[in-house]
């Protein structure tokens, strides 16, 4: 699997600035990183399920008790190449005695292997135990035989597709770890920030409402002030006074109004005598 190369900017001063800006405030590449590095998960395992169902499709079938045993022998070939690929690491590092030790582990999983290959070849036909029995690994979905020797498994266990893989996987659970935590931080801080302002806005509601009854409270007592006083009492006296003026007025109106018509009707009685006695 060639990934080709990066097209990121890898400097280690940008990552010095970037570390002290992320100091002062989330900037949330790790979410960025994150997606990045789960695109290569997502492929590799699409990869590694295609390989199990053409391994299924193409592979004689055998029984549960053999397909066990045989799986012990491909768990034990794993172990021998990580040990293989660890005693070369510390043994490039000048750490020899360390390496040593860690090939005397090799050798006990050796023996362990050779036990189980011989369990695994007494369950099958011969014919069918020379067939190469392939495995595909689930850290980079590389094919693994089941009679690889140990420079093989070595050479799988310690390369750089397979390390890398390792490396990339434990990066995303460590990033998923931090995104989770973030957007927990987050969720957190806009549901006290929602909480401050609702509780803000229920003081300003409760203080329009205070001074509302504060606004009507005065008027009230305004108006009670004005109708006990004793200007307020001597306008209620003129009014009254003159209430009783104009009924008086429209009443010698109305009285001087009869008088005039009833005189009037004198004059013209008076008139209709004196021509009928002319005639």
């Amino acid at each position: 699997m060639d990934l080709g190369e990066c097209t990121k900017i890898h400097d280690l001063a940008l990552r010095a600035d970037y570390e002290i800006a992320a100091k002062e405030r989330d900037l949330f590449f790790e979410h960025d990183a994150m997606e990045h590095l789960e695109s290569f998960i997502v492929d590799c395992d699409r990869r590694t399920d295609i390989a199990k169902k053409r391994l299924a499709e193409t592979q004689e079938e055998i029984s549960a008790e053999v397909a066990a045993k045989a799986e012990k022998v491909h768990e034990l070939n794993e172990e021998i190449g990580k040990l293989l690929a660890k005693a070369e690491q510390l043994g490039a590092e000048g750490n020899v005695e360390e390496s040593q030790k860690v090939m005397q582990e090799v050798e006990r999983v050796r023996t362990k292997k050779r036990e189980a290959e011989d369990e695994y070849r007494n369950s099958m036909p011969a014919s069918s135990f020379q067939q190469q029995k392939l495995r595909v690994c689930e850290i980079c979905s590389a094919y693994l035989g089941l009679h690889d020797n140990d420079r093989r498994l070595a050479d799988h266990f310690g390369g750089k597709l397979h390390l890398g893989f390792i490396q990339i996987r434990e990066k995303l659970d460590h990033l998923k770890k931090i995104v989770a935590d973030k957007q927990e931080r987050r969720n957190q801080e806009r549901l006290k920030r929602r909480e401050e302002r609702e509780k803000e806005e229920k003081m300003k509601r409760k203080s329009r409402s205070r001074s509302r009854d504060h606004k009507r409270s005065r008027s009230r007592d305004h108006r009670r002030k004005r109708s006990s006083s004793p200007a307020h009492e001597r306008r209620k006296s003129r009014s009254r006074s003159r209430s009783r003026e104009r009924e008086r007025r429209r009443r010698h109106r109305s009285r001087s109004h009869s008088h005039g018509r009833g005189h009037c009707r004198s004059s013209r009685d008076k008139s209709r005598d004196r021509s009928s006695k002319h005639k």
